[in-house]
């Protein structure tokens, strides 16, 4: 073991010295540059970690700024000024985000879609479904039934409008995006508006990003093991803009293949070519990412963006964030189709929560249109199936500074669950519903 055992968080917890976390770090800004060299990054790692047992006593602590700026000035030091460069403006992100984390609340987002969200607000307030406890006095008269024929309708209506504007791009259209951040019900939402444009006679030819991961081997983890597939520098960027650019063009493009048994990618392999009456489909994370469609004319690309843009208070009165829905969402669908438990969920979602907040809300005003996949009666469905973890979790994570973020996750939502009333019968969900996504008995293969 090495002199140095413990690190002191910004909070001042002291918490396990882990090297890892320092590759980990040097190896995504050198991703961020164009870079995919693990060794150089766990080699410079291991003269950081060198250089702070030099000047730190054993038993020391340092601070967490102090590891950092031991990083960047290895990185300098090194030759390797276009990665410390890349660290730094992340560094400097982080802190900024930091500071406006309190004023949050009085700053308004300039991505924040506030038309949409108002028009949600003003059908949730007519209907008795703005807050939790409006919610539970209509499951007493034993509504449930019409509160899910309202939810579904609203974002079928959603869809209708959807397509509409889809079609008064067909002039030029060739590439429809269904984008949105995890579990926002993009699988569902592609299939039905693939059926709706379908009718109007195009011919929707689909294409699974997925297979533009790089090696696994080449991504990062983080201090709990975890790779991470959520950050848009996880895929093969410029081969996805090569190959959109062609195949808009007419020209055949030669599909790579990835195997996520092996974690490994096999380049050319399927052949594909758009017929003059074809448009590509495609649901992706990161649709709206700009690297993802550089150059491409925008007359000819259709951006749809999807979020479960739930307005309801919660039984603090705060309105539930539409994080936390997803987070709900993935944990059933990982562990109904993944073979992940809802812990690993939620201990992986700092992850997802920061590559969305990085690389993909910020471009929400970007798209297209926006889609409401949000329903007002997913929680009391929620509530049998989840309490019990987030009842576990809300006691598990107190005061243990590693999982602060699953803690602070699980402890709001167990005050949500803890508050609506439960709902064992999901006979009154349509098979064709989004949440059958997650919850399981679509009609829908995915």
């Amino acid at each position: 073991m090495g002199k140095i055992t413990h690190v002191i968080k910004r909070s001042g917890a002291q918490v396990p010295f882990n090297p890892d976390r320092i590759a980990n770090a040097i190896y995504r800004a050198a991703v961020a540059v164009g870079g995919r060299d693990k060794e150089r990054s766990q080699r410079l790692a291991e003269k950081v970690v060198t250089y702070l047992e030099e000047h730190y006593g054993e038993g020391t602590a340092p601070q967490i700024e102090e590891i950092q700026d031991a990083v960047e000035k290895i990185l300098i030091e090194n030759g390797h000024a276009s990665v410390a460069k890349a660290y730094i403006l992340y560094r400097e992100e982080r802190a900024q985000k930091r500071q406006e984390k309190a004023r949050r609340a009085s700053i308004p987002s300039e991505n924040v879609p506030w038309a949409k969200i108002w028009g949600v607000l003003d059908w949730a307030s007519s209907r008795g479904l703005d807050s939790i406890s409006a919610l539970n006095r209509r499951i007493e008269q034993n509504e449930f039934p019409h509160i899910v024929h309202e939810s579904e309708a609203a974002y079928e209506a959603d869809l209708d409008m959807a397509a509409e504007m889809a079609l008064g791009k067909i002039e030029k259209l060739r590439m429809i995006f269904i984008s949105g951040p995890s579990s926002s019900g993009k699988t569902t939402t592609t299939i039905k508006l693939g059926e709706r444009l379908q009718k109007h006679g195009l011919k929707l030819i689909a294409l699974n990003v997925d297979n533009y991961f790089f090696d696994l081997e080449m991504h990062p983890k983080d201090e709990f093991g975890d790779y991470d597939f959520e950050t848009p520098q996880a895929l093969d960027l410029e081969l996805i803009n090569q190959h959109y650019s062609e195949l808009i063009e007419g020209h055949e493009v030669k599909i790579p293949f990835y195997d996520f048994k092996t974690g490994s990618r096999k380049l050319d392999q399927t052949p594909m070519k758009l017929a003059s009456d074809e448009i590509l489909l495609i649901d992706s994370l990161h649709g709206l990412y700009p690297p993802m469609t550089a150059g491409i004319d925008p007359d000819r690309m259709f951006k749809l963006y999807l979020e479960p843009l739930l307005q309801m208070r919660g039984p603090d009165d705060d309105y539930i964030r539409w994080t936390d829905l997803r987070l709900m969402r993935r944990m059933l669908r990982d562990a109904k189709y993944r073979a992940y438990n809802p812990q690993q969920t939620l201990e992986h979602w700092h992850y997802v929560r920061a590559s969305e907040l990085r690389n993909i809300i910020p471009y929400i005003n970007t798209t297209d249109y926006i889609v409401n996949t949000g329903m007002p009666y997913e929680l009391p469905i929620y509530r049998p199936m989840l309490l019990e973890y987030f009842e576990k979790w809300n006691t598990e994570y107190v005061d243990d500074p590693l999982h602060e973020d699953a803690y602070d996750r699980a402890s709001r939502v167990y005050r949500i669950l803890k508050a609506v009333h439960a709902v064992e019968d999901d006979s009154s969900i349509p098979a064709s519903s989004v949440l059958r996504e997650f919850i399981g008995g679509s009609c829908y293969e995915y």
